[in-house]
This record gives structure tokens, C-alpha cells and sequence, in this order.
């Protein structure tokens, strides 16, 4: 009871009525600023019923999915391994594996906080928990700087990775929010950019930083950046869940007209709206959607393979780049490039094309504009990612092995991370489509499965690139693509309905 009053006092006294399972697909967002005064005149004809609040109709500027598009830029935005050698001499660590453990164990926490802190959203809204999140990011983060053994670093690691996970795992909840199923495409792009830029600037920066001063400032870089971002969120970023905005919609005019009666659809409904209660149904949310939607299960197991490859690769850079090439430290990170315009290239085409695809599968199968069209229509665009993606890896995989030109294994990481960013793109618009309302929920679901093998698979880089060589190491891993990648759309593509249909928590038909 004593950390649940703490959480009550965190997050304010209204914390357990933020959340409606009622509320439709085109609910969304409302300042109390926005709310006009009721008379007394008009609080003495109200009736003995109860008053429902809603939108003031579809154009309601306060209704997310109205905002205007630098508003929308701003809320997906802002909800968004060099240094190991020096951290393994330091700490005088020579299991390669015990070192990469290091690096891994903040995926760890990524596949488990979206768990607690992506159903605390449905609760108390996206701002509070994702503040909350960035604090203790910043916290620990911050202890990371300051530790004196790797059984400190790994702990503080970890913990820095849960707060992280609290703007990864309500990625696809604040999308939905925001973003009307024709433009999702667009604004998975626009939240995309910050993951995308992140791997290549965070190694560059964090390689010439330990070369020449030590890699503690790797970690008080990030806590600078990261309170940098957090001074301008704080003036910029604005709740996006509908059942938050709603309530405080309705709570502003019951305080205004004294009328009690001002009530949200949830707030009608029978469901138990005491702390535990809702936290019991929210926090069991995710792990009973892994456990009973098909969709879902399908959906994690390719984007975990897809996300778990990426890292294995990424973790295997220094050694590739500083011991197989020779390469300075410094000049060894400035490959992390290739990932970066990859996966530009992949954003920059998956954004306008996934509206486009979508928008004309809607006219293909006379789906009204006003309508959404089917969570498949994401699909197409996978098929082509998939064939490619495991060229990608063969091409990096031998030419590093024959050390061609240190630009063309970059060339197949470029091709192998553009192809990952468009398969993953495509699933999170699938899961928006699909899970309106609990969105983060279902999120976090598959980040459990993406972020457990992102922290397995760099465990793995000693002994499959170390003993089976870059060749025949990354054979394995482009075989592994075909025979689970490219067959993956297809199966959503064909039965992803079916799949979607079998479950009790999907928006769509």
C-alpha cells in the first residue's frame, strides 16, 4: 500500500480515472483551458441522467487527430558500444561475453518495462508516465557514469533501460492517437527518425569520446542531451490518450458547473475503478495479449527476429572494424554510418509509400474515405523488405570475411538495416490499425519478445563470428532470414484477419 501511495501522490489524485475501454478509434485530446463555462441557468435544466462527454464533434480541435501537423510532429517526436573495450579494461573484464552482457542488459529492461510502464499509460495518460520514465532514465544513467565495478554498471544499466522503455513501448499508442490510419505511415517515419539517427550518432560520438577522454562521458553526454530534450517536452509535449483528455474534459465541467452528472463513458460502466482494480486489468493487459492473440504472436516473433539480427550486427561492429580492419577506434565507429542511411533511405521510402499502398487498397476493395481500411493493407511493402533483407546479410557477411573495401560490407549493413526499418514500420502501423484503444498494450506485447532477442543475440557475436568467421557466422544468420522472413508477410497477408478475428481486443473488422 505504501508504493501505491507513493504513485498516487506521483502521478496526482485523479490518477485512477484515466481510462475507458469504451472510447472509439476517433476519440482523442483536450486542454481544460479549451473548455467553456456552463451557465447556472443551463446546470438547473439538466436532467437526473447521466450527461455522457464526448468530442464537440468530429472537427474538435482538441481531438488529437485534428491537431495540426507540427503539433503531431512534436508529440511522436518527443515520445521517442563503443566505450566496452575501454569499460572491459577498466573493470579488467576478458569474457567477451561477460562484456557484452554489459551492452545487452539495457535491451533486457527494454523487454520488460513496456510490461509496467505501456499499461500505466491507459491509466494515467502518455505525458505523466513517460516523464516518469525519463527521469529515472536520467537518474541512473547518470550513476552509470559514476561506477566503480561491473556489477554497478550492469545494475544501473539495467534500470536506466526501464525508464528508457517508457517512450519505446508507447510508440504505437501515441500514433494512434495522433495520426488518422491514411497518414500512420507518415508519422511512423517522422517517430522513427530519433531510433534511426540514434545508432550511428550515439557510437561515432561515444568511440572518439573514449579514444580521447574516457568513456564515463559517454553516459553524462546522454544525461545532457536527455535533459536537453526534456526542458523543450516539457513545453511541447501534450497528452494524446483520449480517455485522459476526455476525463479531464469532464472533470473541468463538474467543477465549473458544480453538476456531478458530467461523466465519461467509462466512468458510467461498471468496471472497478479503484487503484488496484485497474491497475490488476491494466497491467495483465500485455502479458494476456502475448499469451492469447494469434496476431500478436506473429507479429513479435518476426519483428523480434528482425530487431535481434540488427543488434547482432551492431554489437559485432567494434570488433569487425578495430580488430579484423585494424581501424582506429574513432575512425572504426564512423561505419556505424551505414546503418544510419540505411535506414533512412528505408524511412524515407516506407512513410509516403505505406499512405499510399494503404489508400489505394481502401479504392481497390470500395472502402469509403471515411472508413478505415483492413490492418492488412500494411503487408505489401514487408514482401519486398523480406527478400531483401537476407541479401543484406550475405553480402556484409562475405565481404567482411574476404575484407573487401571497408564500403561494401557497409553496403549490405545499409541494405540489411533499410529493409529492417520497413518491415518494422509496417508492423507497428499493423498494430495501430488493429489495437486502437490499447495500442501500447499491444506494443509492449511485442516489445517483450523484440527487446528479449536484441538482448540475446549480441551474446551470441564471440562464438559465431569468432569461431565460425564473418562468412559462414552470417550465412547462418541470412539462412535463418529466409526461411523465417520471407514467409512471414505472407502468412499475414493470407490469414492475418483470420488471426485478428480470433482475438477480443482488436479495433478492426
Amino acid at each position: 500500500m505504501a508504493i501505491l501511495t507513493f504513485l498516487r501522490s506521483l502521478l496526482g489524485n485523479d490518477s485512477t480515472h484515466h481510462i475507458t475501454d469504451s472510447t472509439k478509434e476517433h476519440s482523442s485530446r483536450t486542454d481544460i483551458s479549451d473548455i467553456s463555462d456552463v451557465s447556472d441557468s443551463e446546470t438547473k435544466e439538466v436532467s437526473n441522467e447521466t450527461l455522457t462527454v464526448t468530442w464537440d464533434g468530429p472537427d474538435d480541435p482538441s481531438n488529437p487527430k485534428n491537431w495540426s501537423t507540427g503539433q503531431k510532429w512534436a508529440a511522436s517526436c518527443f515520445s521517442t558500444s563503443p566505450a566496452l573495450t575501454s569499460i572491459g579494461e577498466e573493470f579488467h573484464i576478458k569474457n567477451e561475453v561477460q562484456l557484452q552482457l554489459i551492452l545487452s542488459i539495457f535491451l533486457l529492461a527494454y523487454a520488460l518495462g513496456p510490461f509496467i510502464l505501456s499499461p500505466c499509460s491507459e491509466i494515467w495518460g502518455r505525458v505523466r508516465v513517460i516523464r516518469f520514465g525519463n527521469l529515472i532514465f536520467i537518474l541512473f544513467t547518470t550513476l552509470c557514469g559514476f561506477s566503480a565495478s561491473r556489477s554497478q554498471i550492469t545494475a544501473f544499466r539495467f534500470l536506466a533501460g526501464v525508464g528508457g522503455s517508457a517512450s519505446v513501448g508507447m510508440g504505437s499508442g501515441v500514433l494512434t492517437d495522433c495520426w488518422r490510419p491514411e497518414e500512420r505511415g507518415r508519422g511512423i517515419a517522422i517517430y522513427q527518425l530519433a531510433g534511426v539517427l540514434g545508432p550511428a550518432i550515439g557510437p561515432i560520438v561515444g568511440g572518439y569520446m573514449t579514444q580521447y577522454t574516457t568513456w564515463r562521458w559517454c553516459f553524462f553526454t546522454i544525461v545532457i542531451t536527455n535533459i536537453t530534450v526534456q526542458i523543450f517536452a516539457f513545453f511541447f509535449l501534450r497528452e494524446t490518450y483520449p480517455p485522459r483528455i476526455l476525463f479531464l474534459k469532464a472533470q473541468a465541467m463538474r467543477e465549473r458547473s458544480g453538476n456531478q452528472k458530467f461523466q465519461t463513458e467509462w466512468e458510467q460502466s461498471e468496471n472497478d475503478r479503484t487503484l488496484l482494480g485497474l491497475l490488476r486489468i491494466t497491467l495483465s493487459r500485455p502479458w494476456v495479449m502475448l499469451g492469447t492473440q494469434p496476431i500478436i504472436q506473429v507479429l513479435a516473433v518476426y519483428q523480434a527476429f528482425n530487431f535481434g539480427t540488427l543488434y547482432l550486427l551492431i554489437s559485432g561492429f567494434p570488433a569487425l572494424w578495430e580488430g579484423w580492419y585494424g581501424m582506429p577506434r574513432g575512425d572504426a565507429t564512423l561505419n556505424y554510418i551505414s546503418l544510419a542511411v540505411g535506414s533512412l533511405i528505408g524511412v524515407n521510402i516506407c512513410g509516403p509509400a505505406t499512405d499510399r499502398v494503404y489508400a489505394s487498397l481502401k479504392r481497390h476493395h470500395g472502402i469509403s474515405e471515411n472508413e478505415p481500411g483492413l490492418p492488412e493493407f500494411r503487408v505489401p511493402l514487408m514482401i519486398p523488405a523480406s527478400i531483401i533483407s537476407p541479401c543484406g546479410i550475405f553480402l556484409f557477411a562475405w565481404s567482411a570475411q574476404t575484407k573487401l573495401h571497408f564500403l561494401i560490407p557497409n553496403l549490405g549493413a545499409a541494405i540489411f538495416a533499410g529493409s529492417s526499418i520497413i518491415s518494422y514500420q509496417c508492423i507497428s502501423a499493423y498494430i495501430s490499425d488493429s489495437y486502437s484503444l490499447h495500442s501500447a498494450s499491444a506494443s509492449a506485447a511485442c516489445s517483450f519478445l523484440r527487446s528479449t532477442l536484441a538482448f540475446c543475440f549480441p551474446l551470441f557475436v564471440p562464438a559465431l563470428f569468432g569461431q565460425l568467421g564473418y562468412g559462414w557466422g552470417g550465412s547462418v544468420v541470412g539462412l535463418a532470414s529466409v526461411v523465417l522472413g520471407i514467409p512471414a508477410p505472407w502468412v499475414i497477408w493470407v490469414y492475418g484477419r483470420r488471426l485478428r478475428q480470433s482475438g477480443r481486443f482488436t479495433s478492426g473488422d
